[in-house]
């Protein structure tokens, strides 16, 4: 099956604090089509998030699939508390670089 990069089907890949205890990863598709295909095939997990960020399954809190933006959301606890000492993203803004080096299967269209 054709990969993709991922940074060719979405229109925005983000990062942001969820409060200070947590990061939230949004992806938002260009297209439903695309987004409602990786939505069949559960291409984007709790375990896949797990990986890319190098922690516990038990520390990603959340993964949704919301359709009426045909975007995904991921909820993890922050691997620092916002703010404190050695915190180098505050904001939690430049915590997507992980996301975007995916790359995901792309049904062939007939």
């Amino acid at each position: 099956m054709k990969t993709v990069p991922l940074t060719e089907l979405a229109a925005v890949i983000r990062s942001k604090n969820a409060g200070p205890y947590e990061l939230t990863i949004d992806i938002l598709f260009k297209n439903a089509r695309h987004y409602r295909y990786l939505k069949e095939i559960h291409f984007f997990t709790e375990e896949l998030f797990a990986r890319l960020y190098g922690v516990g399954v038990e520390q990603v809190l959340n993964l949704v699939y919301f359709d009426p933006a045909s975007a995904v959301k991921c909820t993890l606890v922050r691997p620092m508390v916002s703010g404190t000492p050695g915190d180098a993203d505050v904001y939690g803004a430049q915590q997507h670089a992980p996301v975007l080096g995916l790359r995901v299967p792309l049904e062939e269209w007939p």
